[in-house]
């Protein structure tokens, strides 16, 4: 008899694939657990409004139905290809997810109808979401699939509008309870029939399956239905705490401002200049789009080709959204083949390679690392380069940390701060700056079921953030992150600021540096809690020993830097806010051609652009930043703001304005910004964003 099975398949036939020698592995005794009460929540304490199971008409389809069409023909733009690589089409299988699953249980009764919800949505439409461990899941109805493709192209707009398909008028009108038009927990309204949406209108002649064209399909709002996820157990008291509801009935609101935030992605997005204006980033998203915007143009980047297999004379479009759902995980993905075969996951070794490319290539873009001497430290500059914070999401377990390494002149390593064990997959802490969020328990909470206060990895239970430094995206205000659930904790971000530095001492005797920053999708201290906490089934365990056998999630590189100590350079000028839209319809630039090295030598020219032509420019520096809302733009110069220049814009409504920096100036960080009249605007100025420039020695 096998001592466990990996759902469905025996311990024994998992020990005869080539990864057998993750079984031999020695594991540890897990210590006794904790005596805890677990909170006896109704299922219908995780209400969530939208459709509800047993609503459709037509039930979701497996993805297998989609594939004839729509994979097997091109890698790139073959969406079933890529999604069956993603972690999006293999949400269902994810061992981590089912590990965590059962403590979600273990703690609050009927607690994984919170989890399952996102995880299997055909399954728990289909009413196969109790009992709540995920035991009615079916595979041959593709439940095991995840987020799939009948499930995405059938979902609703949840705010009415003309532009979307006249159907959703009823649709929106029959619910039971009114849509949430701020969407999350898996609050997702699905078309009863069996209409598949999408971002582009088809053919007339289009026979194969009805169709609609659905401009929500583009919008990040429809990320947000699963990538802002609240807890329905706990309500924000008069005190500002979070508690545990009255039990056996629905949130009063259903609101994600009046539940306990356990993941703030979308609204991370919603705060960020993403989601004012298209970004240029020099094409580190977006492949071929020159700027980008919504969650589609980053993790869906267009391609050039078709959306379905050319034998069916599809359309030919530049547009192609790629479904390959680029992230940040390394090694799920190897996991989730080893369990189940490939002709039910649709996995390949190639598949995966590609999948974790993508991933790696994501984190290498969402940041930009660089390191300068001042007053005898090594300061450290991570810029978050993405639309929400930098890491986002999945906060257990999920770190991303500064490994510094000090070299002499004979290139011998003298110290590593922030250093990783690959066998023991230990990290080093207290000698480096890890980025991080961890929940916790407050006295209440930990009273109530019996758990330690403080920090936690319980995440149906937590109810405090005891630490979120994670680098906020550019956009960012205390308030505004304060407002969505979203708050800096244990760390100190100015508004407007979306990078982090840190300070190394120099060791003695070092001539050169290498900085590295590290992701890590599953840190032991996580894995170990699920093996450890873990006293209903074998899923703990299971997580544990793959995790082992794959590496123990290896952390990825995402930046690597290299600094002469002797040789310092100029850190990167930063755009912060947006400028404002002028009374022509033009955003103003102001960017900064020069080096912000301080010398004799040192400066260069700030360069105004987009501007009303013709009109008066004063240009401003201030030793403060700020973001607040002045006259319809951004102001960000604060106190201490002085005028350093003021001229007319010329004929193209552009200007140029010299700076300079002495000795003095050295580890000063100054904000430029540019005010000019713009009569037929609100408040009759114009301004352009403001610009961080940091001064080094």
């Amino acid at each position: 008899m096998a001592l466990f099975s990996f759902h469905g398949r025996s311990a024994a036939a998992f020990a005869a694939l080539p990864v057998a020698s993750m079984l031999a592995a020695a594991v540890a005794a897990p210590p006794a657990p904790v005596m805890q009460t677990q909170v006896q929540a109704t299922l219908d304490d995780f209400f969530v409004p939208g459709t509800q199971p047993l609503g459709l008409n037509v039930p979701i389809y497996e993805s297998s139905n989609c594939a004839a069409c729509h994979g097997f023909y091109d890698p790139v733009t073959a969406p079933y290809d890529q999604w069956a690589t993603s972690m999006m089409g293999q949400a269902g299988r994810d061992p981590i997810f089912y590990a965590t699953l059962a403590i979600a249980n273990q703690d609050v009764a009927f607690g994984g109808e919170a989890c399952l919800r996102c995880h299997a949505p055909g399954a728990w439409l289909d009413g196969r979401s109790q009992p709540s461990d995920g035991s009615a899941l079916d595979p041959n109805l593709g439940d095991l699939d995840g987020v799939t493709c009948h499930f995405c192209h059938r979902m609703v707009d949840p705010i009415g509008d003309i532009a979307n398909p006249a159907e959703d008028v009823s649709i929106l009108a029959s619910l039971a309870v009114p849509a949430l038009e701020a969407p999350h927990s898996g609050s997702f309204v699905i078309d009863p029939d069996d209409n598949r949406r999408g971002p582009f209108q088809l053919d007339p002649n289009f026979f194969y399956h009805e169709w609609r064209e659905s401009p929500f399909h583009q919008e990040s709002l429809m990320c947000a239905t699963c990538h802002d996820v609240s807890n329905p157990l706990l309500e924000l008291q008069p005190d500002g705490s979070w508690q545990v509801g009255p039990l056996g009935t629905a949130h009063p609101t259903g609101e994600k401002q009046d539940q306990f935030p356990v993941e703030r992605t979308f609204s991370e997005w919603a705060m960020s200049v993403y989601a004012q204006a298209p970004i240029e980033t020099g094409g580190r998203f977006g492949g071929d789009k020159p700027a980008v915007s919504s969650c589609q143009d980053c993790h869906m980047p267009d391609a050039a080709g078709t959306g379905a297999n050319p034998a069916f004379n599809p359309i030919q479009r530049p547009d192609v959204p790629q479904h390959g759902f680029a992230g940040a995980n390394s090694w799920v993905l190897k996991a989730i083949r080893a369990q189940y075969p490939d002709n039910e996951t649709g996995l390949s070794q190639a598949g995966i390679d590609e999948a974790i490319a993508r991933n790696e290539a994501m984190l290498a873009a969402a940041a930009d690392l660089e390191a300068v001497v001042l007053a005898g430290q090594l300061k450290v500059r991570i810029t978050n380069m993405m639309g929400h914070k930098l890491p986002t999401g999945y906060g257990e377990g999920r770190r991303m940390w500064i490994d510094a390494r000090f070299f002499d002149a004979q290139d011998n390593l003298l110290e590593t701060r922030g250093g990783y064990d690959l066998v023991t997959a230990d990290l080093d802490k207290a000698s480096t700056t890890v980025y991080e969020i961890e929940h916790g328990l407050d006295a209440q909470m930990a009273a109530a079921t019996g758990l330690p206060q403080g920090k936690s990895l319980h995440f149906l239970l937590n109810n405090t953030i005891e630490k979120d430094n994670r680098i906020p995206a550019r956009g960012f205000t205390n308030p505004g992150y304060d407002a969505i659930g979203a708050p800096v904790v244990g760390a100190l971000y100015a508004d407007a600021q979306y990078w982090s530095e840190v300070d190394f001492a120099l060791p003695t005797g070092a001539v050169r540096a290498e900085m590295r920053l590290f992701h890590q999708t599953s840190s032991k201290e996580y894995i170990e809690f699920l093996q450890a906490e873990n006293t209903t089934n074998t899923t703990g365990q299971e997580a544990y020993q793959l995790w082992d056998m794959f590496g123990r999630s290896k952390p990825v590189e995402m930046a690597l830097t290299q600094v002469d100590l002797a040789q310092n350079v100029g850190l990167m000028p930063r755009p912060l806010a947006l400028g404002k839209v002028t009374s022509a319809g033009d955003r103003p630039e102001l960017n900064f051609n020069g080096s912000t090295l301080a010398g004799s030598a040192a400066g260069g020219q700030l360069e105004i652009t987009g501007g009303i032509p013709g009109a008066l420019v004063v240009v401003f520096r201030s030793p403060t930043q700020i973001s607040q809302d002045y006259l319809g733009g951004t102001l960000n110069i604060g106190a201490g703001a002085r005028r350093i220049a003021t001229l007319t814009l010329d004929g193209s409504g552009a200007a140029n304005v010299v700076v300079n920096y002495g000795a003095g100036d050295a580890g000063q960080g100054y904000v430029y910004q540019a005010l000019f009249r713009d009569v037929a605007s609100s408040g009759g100025l114009g301004m352009t964003g403001g610009l961080r420039v940091d001064v080094t020695q």
